[in-house]
């Protein structure tokens, strides 16, 4: 009989494209993995994958194979998720997450699952949006929390929150006091995030759909960057208006009022429709409690722990 090692070997040498990924995988060495593959192969008495080839590219049974090792696992994962006590269960999550919210509200989120769940890792991936929907199709990511811009039937999304984002300036850049149109900023460089990014998605759609075609622009896939080319008086950017609220205090940054002013940015959660589990739908769950976009690095605060506190904006710019 084949066992639940054996198949995770198979499962992730298919999943990741290779042995020695596959050892990384499951923390061990490429020689366990092997051994496990070619175990298998004995029990079912087929091999798992074309040897003639220099990818792990699997046999005809080894696909058929693959489809068993999948549903076996999903349900060995479903069944200690039901059975055990939070406190026990163990596994890596992957969750992916853009920039803003790795800056602003994931500790409190990582603390809050460790709080719930003890055993469980968080691995966090930041990266654009795009490029985690991409992950999360490879199934290199288990969740993603991301802008409301990918319309995916073979997602299941939950709602999160919405940023509120404002067209900022270094101060003295323009004008002062009055509301703008968005056709008045195209005198300056408009500094906007890559199309990879959520945010800029939705926000071309909407330049696109008040006709407003921005003219000299530079782009970038890096909010920490936009901020601080806005700060340098490099242009005119959308960012995040609340969290930045100690630099407008202090005058490195200024709000440009403009109509129609921008819409706001909803989150959602995303995980693949397919994969039902209790404990993604608990720290979504969890993620929903913990999204708050409207501070940087916020943490939980350690009941009875003396000078815990979660840093304001201006404690964190200082």
């Amino acid at each position: 009989m084949f066992s639940f090692k054996q198949l995770e070997a198979l499962y992730w040498i298919a999943q990741l494209g290779g042995f020695a990924a596959a050892a990384r995988k499951l923390n061990t060495t490429q020689s366990a993995v092997s051994k496990r593959i070619r175990e298998l192969e004995s029990v079912i008495d087929a091999p798992m994958f074309e040897r003639d080839r220099r990818q792990a590219r699997l046999s005809e049974k080894g696909e058929e194979m693959l489809l068993v090792a999948r549903r076996l696992l999903e349900q060995r994962d479903a069944a200690m998720e039901q059975l055990s006590q939070p406190e026990a269960i163990t596994r890596r999550v992957r969750v992916g997450v853009t920039e803003l919210t790795a800056m602003t509200w994931l500790p409190r989120l990582v603390q809050r699952v460790h709080q719930q769940y003890p055993k469980v890792v968080i691995e966090a991936e930041v990266d654009l949006s795009v490029n985690l929907r991409d992950k999360m199709l490879a199934d290199e990511i288990d969740l993603v929390i991301v802008p409301d811009v990918f319309a995916e039937a073979r997602f299941s999304i939950e709602p999160m929150g919405a940023v509120e984002n404002a067209w900022m300036a270094r101060p003295g850049l323009l004008p002062a006091g009055r509301v703008l149109r968005v056709n008045d900023l195209a005198a300056h460089p408009i500094l906007t995030q890559s199309g990879l990014s959520g945010t800029g998605l939705i926000y071309q759609r909407w330049f696109k759909s008040i006709s407003v075609a921005p003219g000299t622009s530079i782009s970038s896939n890096s909010l920490v960057a936009l901020i601080g080319l806005t700060v340098s008086g490099m242009g005119v950017s959308y960012l995040p208006r609340h969290c930045l609220a100690s630099l407008i205090d202090r005058g490195v940054l200024e709000v440009i009022e403009t109509s129609p002013a921008l819409p706001e940015v909803k989150y959602v959660a995303l995980y693949r429709g397919e994969r039902k589990s209790g404990l993604i739908s608990s720290i979504v769950t969890l993620a929903q409690e913990s999204c708050d976009f409207s501070q940087l690095f916020q943490t939980e605060v350690a009941e009875g722990r003396a000078g815990s506190k979660t840093p304001s904006n201006t404690d964190l710019f200082r």
